[in-house]
Parts: structure tokens; C-alpha cells; sequence
């Protein structure tokens, strides 16, 4: 039974990663996620059910346009199979659960976000609005530790980023400090600088060889919010494992 629960949220994650890059990258520029309905962004002519099949269609079409033969970004098979991952993961690590229910929002918030991180380098407010009400709302209901500590995750997860905002005049994005504002809200305070050391230390061991094999150029703005997506989510699954641990090494 719980593989093929995991097996059906996988499959309803690639649906709702194929939804999720369409929302990342047409909110950002200010346009309906229902109109007009997806469509080759090359030669403009409206996909058919066929083309629409999670990563299985860019497979088949290896990569192409079936009717102009333009290439298609590995960012939409990529972001949905990420997700169909990640919502099978949060059921193998929670169980039918509402930590579970909040895992599979964090999901979907993240691949939101990242899609349109590395598309504009940008962090929508629209999203994170959105998803603010619902994050809120199940974690008033269902929550672990006193309310003040996940208030407080927002303030230091939101504060934390503006701060580096202000000593490097402009470093990192607002974006990136509302995202961690929100993020703070759902993990509270210790597991949100959790999140963020887990988000540098992934960021720097990637950013460090863009650098040196100069894919990357030393000024060139890098996406944070995929990295502060990607710690959270860590530090939402395993973060009390980890502080755990931690605190034994140093006891």
C-alpha cells in the first residue's frame, strides 16, 4: 500500500510540476497561466495532449519541437520529475500526515520559485502570496512547537537576508528576503538558519566550480532562492536530526 501511494503521488507531482513551470514562468511576466494554452514558444503552435505528457513527451520528442523542431528548455521535464520526486518523498518520510499535507505545499512553493528564479532571477510577490494564507493557516492548526517560535522564523529568516542586503549594498534580492520570511513561518526560527547554512553551503559548492570553469562570470548574478528552496526543504525533512547531531559533537 505505501508503494503505491508513493507511486500515484509521484505521478500527480509530474502533473503538477508540468502546472508549476507554466505558473513560474508566465507569472513573472504578467501573464494568464490559462491563456493562451501552452504552446510552442518558438513557432507559437498550440501542443496538443500529446506533447503534454510529463517528461515522457520530451523524451519521445527528444528535446525538440515536434512541429518546428526548435529545442524545449530542460527546465520543464526537469522540474516535473523534481516534483513527482519530491511529493513521493515527503509521503516515504511523513506518511499520510498533515506534515506530509505541509511538505507538499513547501514543494510546490519551491519549484514555483525556482522555475522563476533561474528564469528572471526573480521571486514574484503574487507567489509567495498565495501560499502564505494556506503555509499559515495548517501551521496554526497543526504545529509542534509554540506559535511565537515560527513567528520568530519569519523574523529571522526574513531579517537575516535584509541584513546581508544591507552590508553588501545589494548582494542578494527583497525576494530572497521574503521567501525566507515565509519559509521561517513554516520551520520556525532554529530550523531556518538551518535552512540558510544548508543553503550556502549547497550554493558554494556549486557556484565555486561556475566559477572556476567560468561557466559563471565572478559578477554575474547567481539565482539564491532555488538554494534557500532547496535548504529548507532539507532542513523540513532532517533538520532535527541534524541539529541533533550537531549538538552531540559539541556536548
Amino acid at each position: 500500500m505505501t508503494i503505491a501511494i508513493a507511486i500515484y503521488l509521484f505521478i500527480l507531482g509530474l502533473a503538477c510540476g508540468s502546472f508549476y513551470n507554466v505558473v513560474g514562468l508566465r507569472v513573472p511576466a504578467k501573464q494568464s497561466v490559462v491563456h493562451p494554452p501552452s504552446h510552442c514558444t518558438s513557432c507559437g503552435t498550440q501542443l496538443r495532449r500529446r506533447d503534454l505528457v510529463p517528461v515522457l513527451s520530451y523524451v519521445l520528442s527528444k528535446g525538440k519541437c515536434r512541429h518546428c523542431g526548435a529545442g524545449v528548455s530542460f527546465v520543464y521535464p526537469l522540474g516535473e520529475l523534481l516534483t513527482g520526486l519530491l511529493f513521493a518523498g515527503m509521503y516515504l518520510r511523513f506518511g499520510f500526515t498533515l506534515d506530509m499535507l505541509m511538505g507538499l505545499l513547501l514543494v510546490s512553493l519551491s519549484v514555483i520559485i525556482t522555475v522563476s528564479d533561474l528564469k528572471y532571477q526573480l521571486i514574484p510577490n503574487t507567489i509567495l502570496l498565495a501560499f502564505l494564507p494556506f503555509l499559515a493557516v495548517l501551521r496554526v492548526y497543526h504545529h509542534d512547537l509554540p506559535l511565537w517560535e515560527y513567528l520568530l522564523g519569519a523574523l529571522v529568516g526574513g531579517g537575516v537576508i535584509v541584513l546581508v542586503i544591507l552590508l553588501s549594498r545589494g548582494g542578494m534580492g527583497l525576494g530572497d528576503a521574503k521567501l525566507l520570511a515565509v519559509l521561517g513561518l513554516v520551520v520556525g526560527y532554529k530550523l531556518i538558519l538551518i535552512a540558510l547554512f544548508l543553503a550556502c553551503l549547497v550554493g558554494t559548492l556549486i557556484g565555486g566550480p561556475l566559477l572556476a570553469l567560468r561557466i559563471v562570470k565572478r559578477k554575474q548574478p547567481i539565482p539564491f532562492g532555488p538554494f534557500l528552496a532547496l535548504g529548507t526543504l532539507l532542513a523540513y525533512c532532517y533538520g532535527d536530526q541534524l541539529l541533533n547531531s550537531y549538538l552531540s559533537l559539541i556536548s
